[in-house]
């Protein structure tokens, strides 16, 4: 019998293998100082590109204070225990009930992180005869959701209509033929590679066509899109027919944890069946109130909002002047595509960060396709 271990060292995955170079530079690097648009990387003055700060809220005076006043006073241990067991508070519900109106939802529950929390939301809704329907360019996060489901999964092209059908009619097929199970259709408001928004208005239309129910993961659209900063369901008009909305907070939030929000039946049967927050630690007190307070700037404070898109609009105007490939983004998410592989990519992100005070991450293989590469 062969040692379960012996397989990683001789394969250290598409990643690993590249970690005696990597480490400390390329990837696990220590980024200092106050978190902003100029950072200290190694000791040298850093413009940074590589954050998720959309808003600016991380160093925010009014959130700073939040943040460090509900730690003195509840320290990080409080509550203890499980929300269902001990770990609930009138903070906790309270901000699930202000996301569920900022998302003009009934209700939402919250989650202690955005990865563990997609995934066991799939977990808890699908069972072995429904079948799941989702776009090829999805977060690893619903892809690991998608191993944990033990019935059928349709994939379809990136915001392919016409694949999009017919993946629906095979899903349509395999549950007349069973005579049993639904369908769950799951996409992104907004890609976060490439950052074009998914096509929810048009996928929504065809719930007269076929029957499904729609999952919406918009961690890089919830607080950047939309009027009021609901997502790209507001922006693309039909929020009302995303039936379960998904989103983190750590893009505009610049925080921790989740939340989902929807009807409160289905709400309540998930608050009820979700395994890793039934099994886990309820959401420190400090994020809480933490995240209350950010989610109050986001209501009363568009500006943060106007700021981003204005200097993201700038950004992609004046990297589409110089000649650079943007793709097809329509929201702040600004990606710059290039051929090459692990070879050019570093020796680009060397370039940028040592001779231009540049700070960019690289994006190549197994997130993008071979032979590509993204700086963001």
């Amino acid at each position: 019998m062969a040692d379960i271990f012996e397989k990683l060292l001789k394969n250290a995955g598409p990643l690993g293998q590249h970690r005696e170079r990597a480490h400390g530079y390329f990837a696990f690097p220590k980024l200092e100082g106050e978190i902003g648009s100029r950072m200290k990387f190694r000791g040298k003055d850093m413009v940074v590109w590589s954050l998720n700060n959309y808003l600016g809220l991380a160093n925010h005076p009014e959130v700073r204070k939040a943040d460090a006043d509900a730690a003195a006073a509840y320290g990080l241990a409080s509550p203890m225990g499980a929300r269902m067991m001990s770990g609930n508070t009138d903070q906790h519900e309270q901000l699930e009930s202000e996301l569920a109106a900022f998302v003009f939802k009934q209700d939402a529950i919250l989650m202690n992180f955005g990865y563990q929390g997609i995934m066991s939301t799939i977990d808890a809704i699908c069972g072995r005869h429904d079948v799941i329907v989702y776009d090829a360019e999805s977060h690893a996060c619903i892809i690991d959701g998608l191993r944990l489901h033990p019935g059928h999964r349709y994939v379809f092209k990136h915001n392919d209509l016409e694949d999009f059908e017919k993946q629906m009619q095979r899903a349509t097929a395999l549950i007349e033929k069973q005579k049993s199970g639904g369908i769950l259709v799951i996409t992104e408001g907004v890609f976060g590679m490439a950052g074009d928004q998914g096509k929810l208005k048009e996928i929504a239309a065809l719930k007269g066509k076929y029957d499904f129910r729609l999952l919406v993961d918009d961690a890089h659209g919830f607080g950047t899109l939309g009027k009021t900063g609901a997502g790209a369901g507001e922006a693309q008009g039909c929020q009302d027919a995303i039936d379960l909305y998904f989103s983190t907070f750590a893009k505009s939030m610049a925080s921790i944890g989740a939340f989902l929000a929807g009807d409160k039946t289905i709400i309540d049967f998930i608050r009820y069946n979700i395994r890793s927050q039934i099994f886990a630690k309820s959401l420190p007190m400090p994020l809480v109130i933490g995240n209350l307070k950010r989610l109050e700037m986001l209501r009363t404070m568009p500006e943060l909002k106007e700021k981003l898109w204005s200097n993201a609009l700038k950004l992609q105007a004046g990297l589409k002047e110089r000649g650079f490939d943007i793709g097809k983004t329509d929201t702040p998410v600004t990606p710059v595509y290039m051929k090459g592989g692990v070879e050019e990519a570093t020796a680009m992100v060397m370039d940028l960060r040592e001779n231009y005070k540049i700070f960019c991450s690289i994006v190549v293989y197994p997130v993008i396709p071979k032979g590509h590469i993204i700086t963001a």
